[in-house]
């Protein structure tokens, strides 16, 4: 209990100080970023214009990587939601999927997502590796939890740090009940037909070169949706483009019948 606490505290005195700047920063962004061009559809305030995110690393501009390189409009000034959970967020409600008293689990919780799932009639579960701040500590490639336990999965982004990502697919389908859906965002290179990945490359340096990121073991290609119907996932891919803003995503994921978004507005 102790270790706990001594674990804890520093934890949240970082959170209670990054809450005070953040709250300082939101308001002079409403100022500086005024408009009327974009809404974000958590926190509902205009802007001109959103912040930037993501890295500019020369192998994500190589293999022209979508989720993970940089985006000139990507961040909400007020509430500092990312377009990729904003395009979850919108394709969620706009199919109404969350049906009253569904177990849903969401991993690597993205904060304006979760706020927004708390609040719905549904059995929300919220789980990470390393996050002392979820409800259950969870290793994706071992799932302490029955099979068939969950009506749904969001789990954006993590794949790419697992070595062992068929073992995480296979956990993932495991604990979805038959009929079940998930939402499982990756960055991915429309390129790429193979997934590029190298076990030999261990070190941070080696991956943050051929990868992108220090803690990225591989970057997916177009054989992610081929990946996913190896353990079992069935995936019917849907697309809808809308303007000229185009985000890519194979993730929306029954167990027997299957529909992911390709392209749809972020904002």
């Amino acid at each position: 209990m102790y270790t706990r606490l001594r674990t804890l505290i520093p934890l949240i005195l970082k959170l209670a100080i990054m809450r005070v700047y953040f709250a300082v920063m939101r308001y002079s962004y409403l100022f500086c970023y005024r408009g009327k061009r974009y809404v974000c559809p958590f926190c509902l305030h205009s802007f001109r214009k959103f912040l930037p995110f993501g890295l500019k690393h020369q192998v994500f501009q190589e293999k022209r990587t979508i989720g993970a390189s940089y985006r000139s409009n990507a961040v909400c000034p007020y509430c500092h939601s990312i377009d990729r959970e904003r395009l979850v967020y919108l394709f969620i409600v706009e199919n109404q999927l969350l049906s009253k008293n569904i177990r849903l689990l969401h991993i690597a919780p993205e904060i304006n997502l979760q706020k927004f799932m708390k609040k719905q009639k549904i059995k929300y579960f919220s789980a990470d590796l390393n996050n002392p701040f979820v409800d259950i500590r969870m290793d994706i490639t071992n799932i302490n939890c029955p099979s068939e336990y969950f009506d749904a999965i969001i789990c954006n982004h993590v794949l790419e740090h697992i070595v062992d990502d068929k073992r995480a697919m296979q956990e993932l389908y495991r604990v979805l009940r038959l009929g079940g859906w998930g939402i499982l965002q990756v960055p991915h290179s429309p390129i790429l037909q193979k997934t590029s990945e190298n076990f030999s490359i261990v070190t941070k340096e080696e991956r943050e070169k051929y990868f992108g990121q220090s803690d990225h073991v591989r970057i997916y290609g177009n054989d992610y949706v081929n990946r996913l119907k190896s353990v079992g996932f069935t995936v019917e891919i849907r697309s809808n483009c809308m303007n000229d803003i185009r985000f890519f995503l194979y993730t929306y994921i029954f167990k027997k019948v299957t529909v992911s978004p390709e392209h749809l507005n972020p904002f």
